[in-house]
């Protein structure tokens, strides 16, 4: 099979909301965008794991929602309001953050519209294996698609992956983890059809079919509250989430087992909520998947990591270029979460360098990869802080390309600001 080779101003691995962050506020400063992703869609979590809430887009609790991001998130929402979703804040009674709930396959159709408009090239059903790097800078990455291999090359590059793939074969040194060998529990959400539309789900029948389930099941469900839980937008369906499971380690046979006991819970769960909970009797498991829902893997390497300082003390700094607002969220243990809330102003500040990788100059980090301890990760990693940080990413990999080397904090800046973005 032939290989072939294209120019672009800027490469951006991955397409979940770091990655179209990245590809909207790199086309919006005006760079020719390729972008490359692993599934037949975007959306990241969102749509290949089921995370249908974007968390993020405001400040935690309070009786109102305040805003934390706009830019490239808020042009996504706005495509989804187009096609019906209502996208306001819902205040979850279980947590009290304030979220923006998701129907899964409006959101595809919605980014699919979004990025079009911005004149992205997307590249589905693909995947970067492998860089061509100097000592200081990537020159280009191998795809591996449909028609085989062919190379991209760019003079910036964002690595959106979650997963540090880009970084990953560049060479990037890396933590795993929490740097100690534990990694945050996966999640299995699922999605449930056939319920009763009239009345509220009563959480306590929950709880108690929790407790009937760990009598059957082998796999035991550690969330004693019942989990998180809504009705899906757009739907009369059930999302919970309920399922938790531990990963060792990041081998293959790790997430198989992950996926497999996540799916006979999930069965077994719906079962039981047939026999136990009022307006379940004719329920069905709708789906999971189609993968697990994965919190953490690889760390690489950033001129700067965020702190749990930072975030407790809510930072502010003049090399800031997102706004990230979402509370420290750790689920070290299984089914167990721990919140520690941001100090200040209630939001604190991602600085450049946090998402510039350490010694190579054109490679740039968003989402889930940029620099964090292991305390502040657990804020930084979601899906509305992910597109704020992503459209900075964006921008300097943009402003990096055009220039020949990495932008100032206040170029960068002055760029997201003119494109709607909060700092």
């Amino acid at each position: 099979m032939p290989r072939t080779e294209t120019d672009f101003d800027v490469v951006v691995a991955g397409g979940g909301a770091g990655g179209v962050g990245a590809a909207i506020g790199a086309a919006r400063a005006g760079a020719r965008v390729a972008l490359v992703e692993k599934y037949g869609f975007l959306g990241g979590a969102a749509t290949n794991a089921q995370v249908l809430a974007y968390c993020g887009f405001f400040h935690h609790g309070g009786d109102t929602a305040v805003r934390a991001v706009e830019g490239a998130g808020e042009a996504v929402l706005a495509q989804m309001r187009k096609q019906g979703v209502d996208c306001q804040a819902y205040h979850s009674p279980t947590t009290g953050n304030w979220i923006v709930l998701l129907d899964p396959e409006r959101l595809k159709l919605a980014l699919d519209r979004v990025l079009a408009e911005h004149g992205v090239e997307v590249l589905l059903h693909s995947r970067v294996a492998a860089a061509s790097r100097t000592a200081d800078a990537i020159e280009s990455v191998t795809v591996a698609g449909m028609d085989g291999r062919f190379r991209l090359i760019a003079e910036s590059f964002v690595d959106a992956s979650g997963d540090a793939n880009l970084a990953l074969v560049a060479g990037q040194p890396m933590r795993i983890g929490d740097g100690e060998g534990r990694l945050q529990a996966f999640t299995m959400p699922i999605r449930i059809g056939g319920l009763t539309v009239e009345g509220r789900v009563d959480r306590q029948r929950l709880i108690a079919a929790v407790d009937t389930f760990n009598e059957r099941s082998p796999y035991k469900i550690t969330r004693s509250d019942g989990g998180i839980y809504t009705r899906v937008a757009g739907s009369t369906d059930f999302w919970w989430l309920i399922i938790d499971r531990e990963m060792p380690d990041l081998s293959s046979k790790s997430f198989t087992a992950a996926e497999r006991s996540g799916r006979e819970m999930a069965n077994l769960m719906v079962e039981v909520l047939r026999e136990k909970v009022p307006g379940f009797e004719s329920a069905w498991l709708a789906q999971t998947g189609p993968q697990i829902g994965v919190r953490e893997t690889r760390h690489p390497a950033a001129r700067y990591s965020i702190t749990h300082d930072d975030v407790l003390n809510g930072r502010l700094r003049e090399d800031g270029v997102a706004r990230a607002s979402w509370p420290i969220e750790l689920h070290s243990e299984a089914g167990k979460p721990i919140y520690e809330h941001i100090g200040g102003e209630g939001y604190y500040h991602i600085p450049l360098d946090a998402l510039h990788a350490a010694g190579l100059s054109n490679l740039w980090y968003a989402g889930r990869v940029i620099g964090a301890d292991p305390r502040a990760y657990g804020s930084t990693r979601v899906m509305g802080t992910a597109f704020a940080s992503g459209e900075a990413a964006g921008v300097a990999a943009a402003l990096t390309a055009r220039q020949g080397k990495p932008p100032a904090p206040q170029a960068v800046r002055e760029q997201l600001l003119a494109q709607g973005a909060l700092i």
